[in-house]
């Protein structure tokens, strides 16, 4: 009952019945007032009508077909009156809906992304005020992850361009030497955002679903303990207890060993550049749910509930007390990568303080 053409068609039938039903009520509201008198009358009138003089029974009948004229021009009117009416309230209750939506869309059309329209009416109405609600809080939240990614990049290009800008200048000035050691700081820089704009670029491919994989049979587990190894170093240096863990037997998967090995690298240095010296890493491997589940928890620094949500948000840096090392898209990377082949990526903590812990699960065959 709450579908437009319901409505529309009940609403049809309802002024066509009106219209045609109408004069027999009417008689009948007539009859039951007036029954007795009128039989008859309808008795008498035909003996009275022949007893009377030609001239006037014909102005008699004249009389009595210009009444039913009267009658039958009233009806139409009142009927004619009556539809119109209905008409206008149906036009009215379709196209109330349709004008908020025309000027929620002109307003988004002149740059005002935060419209909402008011949910109600038919069950058509409802789901297309619910799409436009949910069309327009996207493309609102785009607008502003636009805004922001520009003024991230800005602020990630602004640091490294700054330093090379002035260290140039102080080189020409003579104020630094044209050393090793400053050329290999320069050096250092341009990395620095060579990195950050090869990032970008991938970031770009996944959200378009243009990421280039490498898909071949793999083994995941050696792909992590290869980037474990890689760490090992820098852990033992921090007194920091980095090790790996293959729980059962792993089989393998079909991926691109070296976008998942820069996944492993981006969570372990995650993981270690928010965990405290002589603190714990841990990697655990092992096959889960029709795939294979690769955790890296730690016992550092942690989240809030508040963080949790915007972990893989490109720029993102959790701060108040995070180390803001990085350009924050390390994270991102991870999470493209992952979905890219299919998978899942996940993080969860019990609060700050308490530690981390990000999982990603991949499919065994993509």
């Amino acid at each position: 009952m709450n579908r437009l053409w319901v409505r529309f068609s009940l609403i049809i039938v309802g002024v066509i019945l009106f219209v045609s039903l109408a004069p027999f009520l009417f008689r009948g509201l007539i009859f039951s007032f007036l029954g007795p008198e009128l039989s008859e009358t309808e008795r008498l009138f035909p003996e009275v009508l022949e007893s009377l003089p030609p001239e006037t029974a014909e102005r008699i009948m004249q009389f009595m077909l210009a009444d039913l004229i009267a009658s039958l021009t009233a009806y139409v009117v009142v009927s004619a009156a009556a539809a119109l009416l209905v008409g206008a309230w149906v036009g009215r209750t379709l196209t109330r809906p349709l004008q908020q939506l025309e000027q929620a869309a002109n307003a988004i059309k002149a740059g005002e992304l935060n419209q909402q329209v008011p949910i109600h009416g038919s069950q058509e109405m409802v789901a297309m005020a619910t799409a436009f609600n949910e069309m327009a809080a996207q493309l609102s939240q785009a607008e502003t992850l636009r805004k922001n990614l520009l003024a991230d990049v800005a602020h990630e290009l602004r640091h490294p361009i700054h330093i090379l800008q002035g260290n140039l200048q102080a080189i020409l000035d003579d104020v630094y030497p044209l050393s090793k050691e400053e050329i290999a700081r320069l050096s250092d820089q341009t990395h620095h955002l060579t990195r950050l704009v090869q990032d970008l670029h991938d970031l770009a491919q996944a959200e378009a679903h243009q990421l280039p994989l490498q898909r071949q049979p793999m083994e995941l587990a050696d792909v992590v303990k290869e980037a474990v190894d890689t760490y090992k170093p820098l852990a033992h240096g921090r007194d920091i207890d980095l090790h790996v863990e293959l729980l059962g037997a792993i089989p393998p998967i079909q991926g691109d060993p070296a976008r998942l090995r820069q996944v492993m690298l981006n969570l372990l240095d995650n993981a270690l550049r928010h965990t405290l010296d002589g603190g714990r890493v841990v990697v655990t491997v092992q096959q889960k749910d029709g795939g294979v589940a690769v955790r890296v928890q730690d016992n550092g620094r942690g989240l809030s509930a508040e963080q949790l949500p915007y972990v893989f948000d490109r720029f993102y840096k959790a701060d108040r007390g995070r180390d803001q090392s990085g350009a924050g898209l390390g994270l991102a990377i991870a999470k493209a990568v992952v979905e890219a082949h299919g998978g899942r990526i996940t993080a969860a903590s019990a609060g700050p303080g308490q530690g981390s812990t990000f999982s990603f699960l991949l499919p065994i065959r993509a």
